[in-house]
């Protein structure tokens, strides 16, 4: 474990969160106590209207059902159409990855165990990042991720029942993989348009990505990038969250010395061995007050779901080269969801804490 930059009650949280016993963890129920429920939002610049799904703190009530579960990956429970348990919660907005967690759903293992602990989670689907419609265009217009998550705001905002629960001073974003990204352009950084056109101009910057771009013949130095570096910014939010942040390294510079809002960045793994487009070391150092730690023993992939039994065997049958279900770090991923559950949980009580 590494930590740098200590500076504020939500960062010394995240700190202590990564010591917790993993023992801790069985203060979550076995049975579940989240409610899920989906709403929709229109969104003007995407064309379409955004799917929603919101975790809550359930009252007794609701459907059994089970999210996240794919041939590769195990699912989580949660109570369909509960009722909202009584009182204000904090809300935390969350955004998914791409490919194969290119859905709120693929989130389900962090977003349930939030929700039964107070949290109101809120997740839009981001257009063309998962699924028959994946687009690689789409995906790489990392300027509209962060407008779904406002949008998506807007949605839990207007939606009676759950508004009235939703405490509209404690209100923050959490992003995992490219996600992470994503809730960032909510405190604040911009985009740095050359940067991101001149993304996939190196092979290794990000393999996997990359020849997936190429391969479709999207040319990202042709891609309208006119208003990519634009501010979106939420005043709405006060605290952000990034665990692995993708790409981290394609920020304008001078737009992370701006942000005012307390930030925590983590990065999975050795510290020596994160790829540099993952490396949130640097945005720590140049965004006031932002805390920075590694979970060691850990891989970007235990952002996934837990795996089944033979996953990584089937993913590889199917042509699925990218290690899903990495077995060499010695820690299951079971508790490396425990440790990530709990360091989410504390760092966003403690940043809440701070408003009240």
């Amino acid at each position: 474990m590494s930590i740098s930059i200590p500076v504020s009650r939500a960062c010394a949280a995240l700190t202590a969160a990564l010591s917790l016993s993993l023992a801790a963890g069985t203060a979550f129920a076995d049975d579940p106590a989240a409610g899920v429920r989906t709403l929709t939002v229109p969104s003007a610049e995407r064309g379409t209207e955004l799917d929603v799904t919101v975790w809550y703190p359930a009252a007794s009530g609701g459907s059994p059902v089970t999210l996240g579960e794919t041939l590769f990956f195990q699912g989580t429970a949660s109570l369909q159409g509960a009722p909202i348990a009584p009182g204000q919660h904090p809300v935390i907005l969350l955004s998914h990855g791409a490919g194969l967690g290119g859905r709120p759903s693929a989130a389900s293992w962090l977003a349930a165990p939030l929700a039964e602990a107070g949290f109101i989670v809120t997740a839009p689907t981001h257009p063309g990042n998962t699924g028959p419609e994946r687009s690689a265009e789409q995906t790489m217009k990392l300027w509209q991720r962060p407008a779904d998550l406002s949008r998506a705001l807007d949605a839990l905002q207007a939606a009676p029942d759950l508004q009235a629960h939703a405490d509209p001073d404690r209100i923050g974003a959490l992003g995992l993989s490219m996600g992470g990204n994503s809730a960032l352009g909510l405190a604040g950084p911009r985009l740095d348009p050359e940067l991101l056109a001149g993304y996939c101009d190196a092979e290794d910057r990000n393999p996997s990505l990359c020849a997936w771009v190429r391969m479709s013949g999207v040319d990202l130095h042709a891609m309208d990038m006119s208003v990519a570096g634009r501010d979106n910014s939420d005043d709405r939010i006060g605290f952000v969250m990034a665990i692995d942040p993708a790409p981290a390294d394609v920020f304008a510079a001078d737009s992370l010395a701006e942000v005012a809002v307390p930030v925590a960045l983590v990065n999975l793994g050795q510290e020596a061995d994160i790829p540099a487009t993952l490396r949130a070391a640097p945005l720590a150092q140049g965004i006031p007050g932002a805390d920075y730690a590694v979970i060691e023993g850990a891989t970007h992939a235990d952002m996934f779901p837990a795996c089944k039994p033979g996953a990584a065997e089937t993913a590889l049958e199917m042509g699925i080269e990218d290690a899903i279900c990495p077995d060499s770090t010695g820690r299951p991923r079971a508790d490396l969801h425990m440790q990530m559950i709990e360091m989410v949980t504390s760092a966003f009580t403690e940043a809440f804490d701070e408003v009240e």
